[in-house]
């Protein structure tokens, strides 16, 4: 199962954007039962002082002191070091990031947005070597907000989401935060812009996400695994020489650097979904460089793909419930009828109707049972989108109409709505998979198939099977879990939802963990979707503001409703 994350559907939610992962998501220890850590802390963070960006920042920590096994690579040159972005105006996002979304709205007062590239080193291990851009934008501060922090940087997920494109669609939730930092997000390596990732062309990607990912004999089964192969084969031949470099920990160094040529003394961040494993890996390797950090929607970095992917399924699952739950109030209006548990084995028969016989769409395309399986998840989210869900299943089953659906599956695959797909997935398996060392065959997978379907029934069977993704990959990954233990590091807040499908709410408690002693300080949302600070809650913008622009640390296991 490929779960993207849309942030937040818009009017047109083909132009959604794409902002987080599955595989590396997952579920750690404790739940939402109210129950907290003993110890607390609250008041003021020692912060760096506010600054203007200079040459004076620190260099990036490579190859010096403070060298760690994780980040035992030899010093940057100056030439890399001493670069000077050149802010020019941002171009529309293209195809590879999304061409839907449209060029960046003028910001509050005028203001414009600005893009520029940085070089990085393909190879850390060879910093004189081969270089490659990664591209940026930055919402300026804005004047009159208060003394300047420095820059904040957004990663919004994936693995494989354009920040280029991100930033922009929500800029006026972070428009407070501008009040005394310059807003900054970057496309990732293989994303997008910065040597985008794209295994096969559009029309085989259309083939490629409608396919059969649930194979019920022996022939389904190769066909899916020679799919499988196929596209690693293309992702090699397309991209061959940048695929062993695609790790999240190569990505962390690309943002001290970053960090280290915005002129900050320390990285100012916030994280979300995926965001917040790429924060955590930055501050292990330099928890000394760790400023004010908000990781939203946390990922839980103790969990094998196996276990994160089960985790994530049953995520998925709740949320469907608490959709059905809520779909039943409505009474007469609700497709699915008015019994939650009779509802879910309707959604079971659609789909396994599907399997048998795709439904026509307005477009001339077909609903595969992948796709709606897709579609189905995509609205899951966030509530806002469960509307949507709402529409596509009456389309569907009363109207035989898979329309709704196959425009929420689209959201989710990356796909413009010309016909051209963004680089979101498969810069998502290539990232995974220069991360993570395991590899999944039929005996694996098919071993597992019946705890992957007692977790739920609807996104068991894709998700187990989707464990196959880096079966065929050309390279080997990373680690087989990563590392985050970051002594030293500013405190970090972690803010949990207890609906979350994507990222489940345990994963807040075990990164806290992993962190280590004091650098962790929970926030739980009790409410639904993926990501807690664009859900609009007042309580959980008002800890995170507080934070971010006046130090202020909430108490340990803060509540918000």
């Amino acid at each position: 199962m490929r779960h993207s994350r849309s942030l937040r559907p818009g009017a047109a939610l083909a132009a959604a954007l794409i902002v987080a992962a599955a595989v590396t998501s997952g579920c750690g220890s404790g739940g939402p039962d109210g129950t907290r850590k003993s110890t607390a802390r609250s008041g003021e963070t020692s912060s760096s002082p506010s600054r203007s960006a200079s040459r004076s920042s620190s260099p990036p920590a490579t190859g010096s002191a403070g060298r760690t096994a994780e980040n035992d690579t030899p010093p940057l040159p100056e030439s890399l070091t001493g670069q000077q972005p050149h802010w020019s105006p941002c171009p529309p996002p293209n195809a590879a990031q999304g061409s839907d979304t449209g060029s960046p709205a003028p910001l509050p007062g005028d203001a414009r947005w600005e893009c520029a590239k940085l070089r990085v080193p393909l190879d850390y291990s060879k910093p004189e070597g081969r270089t490659i851009g990664i591209e940026m934008i930055r919402a300026p501060e804005r004047k009159g907000g208060g003394k300047r922090i420095g820059s904040l940087l957004f990663n919004f997920g994936g693995p494989g989401g354009s920040g280029v494109a991100t930033l922009p669609a929500f800029a006026e939730d972070y428009e407070k935060l501008r009040g005394r930092y310059d807003l900054v997000s970057f496309d990732p390596r293989g994303v997008g812009r910065s040597e985008g990732v794209k295994c096969l062309s559009d029309g085989r990607l259309d083939a490629y996400f409608a396919a059969d990912w649930t194979p019920d004999t022996d022939a389904e089964e190769r066909r899916l695994f020679a799919r499988q192969k196929s596209f690693a084969k293309g992702c090699e031949k397309r991209a061959g020489a940048l695929l062993p470099h695609l790790t999240t920990r190569n990505t962390a160094r690309d943002m001290d650097l970053m960090r280290h040529v915005l002129g900050d003394r320390k990285l100012h961040y916030f994280g979300i979904s995926y965001g917040t494993e790429l924060g955590s890996v930055y501050a292990h390797l330099y928890p000394q460089r760790v400023g004010r950090a908000v990781f939203d929607a946390v990922v839980d970095p103790t969990t094998t793909p196996v276990q994160g992917s089960l985790s994530q399924t049953s995520g998925f699952q709740l949320a469907l419930d608490n959709f059905l739950k809520h779909c039943a109030e409505t009474g007469e209006e609700c497709p699915v009828g008015e019994d939650p548990a009779k509802a879910g084995q309707r959604i079971s028969d659609l789909l396994a109707d599907l399997d048998a016989e795709p439904m026509p769409t307005d477009s001339g395309r077909k609903l595969t049972e992948s796709l709606a399986e897709g579609g189905i998840a995509q609205a899951l989210y966030a509530k806002e989108t469960w509307e949507l869900l709402t529409q596509g299943l009456e389309e569907a089953l009363v109207d035989s109409d898979g329309s709704t659906l196959l425009l929420l599956a689209d959201a989710l695959n990356g796909r413009n709505q010309d016909g051209t797909y963004s680089t979101l997935q498969s810069a998502l398996t290539a990232i995974n998979c220069a991360d993570n060392k395991q590899r999944y065959g039929k005996r694996e997978i098919t071993s597992r198939l019946p705890a992957f379907t007692d977790q739920s029934p609807v996104f068991g069977p894709m998700s187990a099977w989707g464990l196959a993704s880096c079966h065929d990959w050309p390279v080997r990954g990373d680690w087989a879990t990563p590392q985050v233990r970051a002594p030293g590091s500013d405190p970090i807040l972690l803010v949990g939802t207890t609906g979350d499908p994507a990222t489940p709410y345990g994963g807040t408690r075990a990164m806290d963990k992993e962190l280590g002693k004091d650098v962790g300080v929970e926030v739980t949302y009790r409410g639904e979707g993926h990501g807690a600070y664009n859900s609009g809650n007042s309580c959980v913008r008002k800890v995170v503001d507080g934070y971010l622009l006046r130090g202020r640390v909430p108490q340990d296991g803060t509540d918000c409703r």
